[in-house]
């Protein structure tokens, strides 16, 4: 849940209010009481790639396709000569 604290509190309490932030607490900012800013933790990125040996540990595991039978099937549902 988001709490509202003036900017003189998270001027006066800088320290006590980031560490609530890092434990996952959000605080939205007045000024004269008027909201002008949000104070939350920044969200966990996505890993940018995956490990080759990640991908192939996870692709492993999936179901094996006999290409023949695939095609077959293909065949079967769409007129090939498209």
């Amino acid at each position: 849940m988001t709490e509202t604290i003036a900017q003189r509190e998270l001027r006066n309490d800088n320290a006590k209010i980031i560490a609530a932030v890092m434990g996952g607490a959000s605080f939205l900012v007045t000024r004269n009481g008027v909201p002008v800013a949000e104070l939350r933790p920044v969200s966990a990125a996505r890993q940018p790639f995956i490990p080759g040996s990640l991908w192939v540990k996870a692709t492993s595991a999936g179901p094996s396709i006999d290409a023949a039978a695939f095609r077959a099937d293909l065949d079967a549902a769409i007129d090939p000569r498209l």
